[in-house]
């Protein structure tokens, strides 16, 4: 009876272990991202945090200094309701999208798809006066194939 109980007791302890493990884990590395008309609602109380933040390249803000490796651009809203492709440019009525934030990435490379009008998620740290310090600019890429029209 006595073995039984320690038994027990040991199958369950390495069942909680694994439990604290599985859980820890998928907190740790499941990481979400708002938007930058989420994130621009809500910047007094994200100020100083580590996010991730999806918008639009302002079209034209782009600079990349390949000596230093930093990169800077403007980041834009998404437009409500975009299924389009993440590579079709952004038509305006009322003139340009003021950009939300500033982005600096430093030591890192610049994503060979990066331009204008591109969907971006930037992981890095919101600063003060709507700067993003980037650890990392990743592109995002369209869900599905659409051809060319041709004539």
């Amino acid at each position: 009876m006595r073995s039984r109980l320690r038994f027990i007791i040991g199958v369950g302890l390495i069942i909680g272990a694994i439990g604290y493990l599985i859980t820890t884990a998928i907190r740790s590395t499941s990481e979400y991202y708002l938007t930058a008309s989420e994130v621009s609602a809500r910047q007094a109380n994200l100020m100083g945090q580590t996010l991730r933040i999806a918008g639009r390249v302002r079209p034209g803000t782009i600079q990349w200094d390949p000596a230093t490796l930093t990169l800077a651009f403007g980041l834009m809203a998404l437009p409500p309701g975009d299924d389009s492709p993440a590579f079709k440019a952004v038509t305006t009525t009322s003139g340009p999208t003021p950009a939300l934030f500033e982005v600096i990435s430093k030591g890192e490379p610049r994503p060979d798809m990066l331009t204008d009008n591109r969907d971006v998620v930037v992981e890095g740290r919101l600063g003060v006066g709507n700067l993003i310090e980037a650890n990392q600019v990743m592109t995002k890429c369209p869900s599905k194939y659409v051809p060319e029209k041709t004539n």
